[in-house]
């Protein structure tokens, strides 16, 4: 699986062209499959955020870039439908485009749907996270960022060895000093990423996409 780890979605020129390179081809020629799970775990956040996502208004309009189609895979339901259904359907897609929101919560039902344990054999496939979208793919989120009341501590799925703080200097508590201070709890490799900022995993092969403001974070 190749990763696209966005702070705040497809939001410019160089993580656009970095999603092309990965997907191989054109938007226009590639199917895509929205994940709206996260927001559910999140306490302030209400249906609209989820409308927002799916109809392009939120995160750079990762959803409207023009895919040959786009649908929606809901993980909460998918334990009901059975594998036979959907992993189908995840496997025809190109990209997985996943919302941002609670990181404990898109976890877990990453683990109960399923979908954690298909995606060692998803070797073509493209994961775009936005903020908790990307989160979920380190091994810790930290402490400050776990929102969800069920969640039994901070570790997520560990695909990457490093982890992320998002929204650098976008909203007011996420100052680098916070940053710094998250990463001294966390013990691990870390970024911080604006929105403007995004990492690329190939192959094991790390890079920074960014026409904003990162930085790495030593443990």
């Amino acid at each position: 699986m190749k990763l696209l780890l966005t702070s705040g979605g497809i939001t410019n020129t160089s993580i656009s062209d970095a999603l092309i390179d990965m997907l191989g081809k054109p938007v226009a020629e590639s199917t895509a499959l929205c994940v709206p799970t996260a927001r559910w775990g999140y306490p302030t956040d209400r249906p609209l955020s989820a409308r927002d996502y799916i109809s392009g208004r939120a995160w750079g309009g990762m959803t409207a870039l023009g895919w040959k189609s786009l649908g929606i895979l809901e993980l909460t339901a998918l334990p009901t439908i059975g594998a036979e259904t959907w992993v189908p359907w995840v496997r025809d897609a190109d990209v997985l485009l996943v919302a941002g929101g609670e990181a404990t919560y898109l976890c877990h039902w990453m683990r109960e749907s399923g979908l954690a344990d298909l995606l060692p054999s998803l070797t073509d496939m493209v994961w775009v996270g936005v903020s908790a979208g990307s989160m979920v793919m380190t091994p810790r989120i930290g402490t400050a960022f776990v929102e969800w009341p069920s969640a039994p501590d901070d570790r997520t799925l560990g695909v990457v060895d490093f982890s992320i703080f998002p929204h650098l200097d976008v909203f007011p508590e996420n100052t680098l000093a916070e940053a710094e201070r998250w990463a001294a709890d966390i013990g691990g490799p870390a970024y911080a990423l604006d929105d403007h900022s995004a990492i690329t995993v190939t192959d094991g092969t790390i890079e920074i996409i960014s026409e904003g403001q990162w930085t790495h974070l030593s443990p």
